[in-house]
């Protein structure tokens, strides 16, 4: 149900021998102080976690063309609203409680623990009652609250990649069973406790219990839904087709890059001791060096390559230096961040012109910063940490099978039952016009963001 790293245990059995040298007193208010910092570090991190959500709504805002903004900020609130919901109903559970081999509980509803209850309901807390909640070392709900945001964030790396001709309602049918079923199965394999986790496999905040989910979610909706109209010639031409507001993705790339501080650092999972700080201080350097080692590595790429500095890949890069660390930010050696994070960089810029000689449209680079940089830094733990190789790539392996299976069986029901993609006439019209009958910006006159 909860995930222990070795930093979280070597935090922990440092408390717990200060707990034990301690006098009785003293030691009952080191534990209830342990757990309040516990909480509040699961509560903020979420909270910068779901600011995420922002941040990938400015980012594919200014990626797309302005007859679809208003489409894509809907469906990020839709997307961020369902995954909290189906989460709520069966997801957790599925994913930490009672977790087998394969899954967790089909069991309906998350609800705070029977000792959070019984402290809640008391007229006068008892030292015993303090003690059985305090004994779980944070509130149930923060980590809820925590492990939710993250799902929400595999969902929202669909989002962008399907763009500006997927419809609404099959898109966020996919939504929720990627958030209810897809994602906390193959959650349960490894934060869950599963067999994963059994073997040994790292994963210290979701390069790929994430990332990769969401990106093959991405790519196979990508493959099923095909490319939007004009973006390939007959003769395998790439015709480019630019985003409306490329101030606003930057903001949008800035957002996320805050937000990860809490997605990475949250991920240490504990702030009741003085390891468990300095470990959570090393993950946001880590954290924020790898960004910046991605972003730079992309504008060298990209000006060796096109002899000019392209911004969005510049964008993506900083991502893909994000995604590329998430594995593995609890590093000491922080010039392996920038390593790390340097590589993914490159690795998006090779891989969003190759997905488009593969016809594979993304129209937000997704897929490139995402899948390809998640198995990357999934990679990276073995190589420059202590994950088994091996077990590493067992893990991406059976994650990725498990996605494209199930993500390409919903994807091809929807399209065979309901449709999944626009017609020629509602593309050209833009989504915006004819899916929700408004215009993000109705002053825009009709330019060729409109075409």
């Amino acid at each position: 149900m909860f995930r222990i790293t070795t930093k979280t245990a070597v935090g922990i059995g440092a408390a717990s021998a200060a707990l034990l040298a301690a006098p009785p007193a003293m030691a009952a208010v080191e534990a209830e102080t342990g757990y309040v910092f516990n909480t509040f570090s699961f509560l903020f991190s979420g909270a910068l976690v779901m600011w995420m959500a922002a941040g990938f709504a400015m980012l594919e805002s200014g990626l797309v063309r302005s007859k679809n903004t208003a489409t894509i900020c809907l469906k990020n609130i839709a997307l961020y609203s369902i995954a909290g919901i189906l989460y709520y109903l069966v997801g957790y559970n599925l994913m930490y409680v009672d977790v087998g081999s394969f899954m967790g509980a089909i069991s309906f509803l998350y609800n705070p623990s029977d000792a959070e209850l019984a402290l809640l309901g008391a007229e006068e807390a008892t030292d015993a009652m303090v003690a059985a909640v305090v004994n779980n070392s944070y509130s149930v709900g923060s980590d809820w609250f925590f492990q939710m945001v993250f799902v929400a964030t595999a969902a929202s790396i669909v989002s962008g990649t399907v763009a500006e001709r997927i419809k609404l309602w099959p898109f966020l049918i996919f939504v929720v069973v990627l958030t209810a079923i897809i994602y906390p199965i193959q959650g349960s394999w490894t934060w869950g406790g599963g067999w994963l986790s059994e073997m040994g496999f790292s994963d210290f905040a979701g390069s790929t219990i994430v990332h990769s989910v969401g990106g093959w979610a991405a790519l196979t909706g990508a493959v099923i839904l095909g490319a939007r109209k004009g973006k390939y010639g007959p003769n395998g031409q790439v015709n480019p087709i630019p985003g409306a507001n490329l101030p606003l993705a930057t903001l949008g790339t800035f957002i996320l890059w805050m937000g990860w501080f809490g997605f990475n650092g949250g991920s240490q999972l504990a702030l009741g001791s003085a390891a468990d700080a300095t470990w959570m201080a090393i993950v946001f350097t880590n954290t924020n060096l790898a960004a910046a080692g991605g972003v730079v590595a992309a504008m060298l790429m990209t000006q060796i390559m096109y002899k000019k500095v392209d911004l969005t890949m510049a964008l993506n890069g900083a991502i893909a230096g994000l995604v590329s660390i998430t594995a593995g930010p609890d590093l000491t050696n922080h010039l392996m961040s920038i390593i790390i994070g340097g590589f993914g960089g490159v690795l998006v810029v090779i891989a969003i012109p190759l997905l488009d000689r593969l016809k594979i449209d993304d129209v937000v680079g997704a897929i490139s910063a995402h899948l390809v940089a998640g198995i990357w830094g999934t990679l990276a733990v073995g190589i420059f940490g202590a994950g088994d190789i091996m077990v590493q790539i067992i893990g991406i392996l059976a994650i990725g099978v498990f996605v494209v299976v199930t993500s390409s069986i919903v994807w091809l029901v929807l399209k065979y039952t309901v449709g999944i993609r626009a017609n020629e006439e509602d593309e050209d019209m833009g989504l915006d016009s004819a899916e929700l009958g408004l215009e993000a910006y109705p002053e825009f006159g009709r330019g060729s963001q409109r075409a």
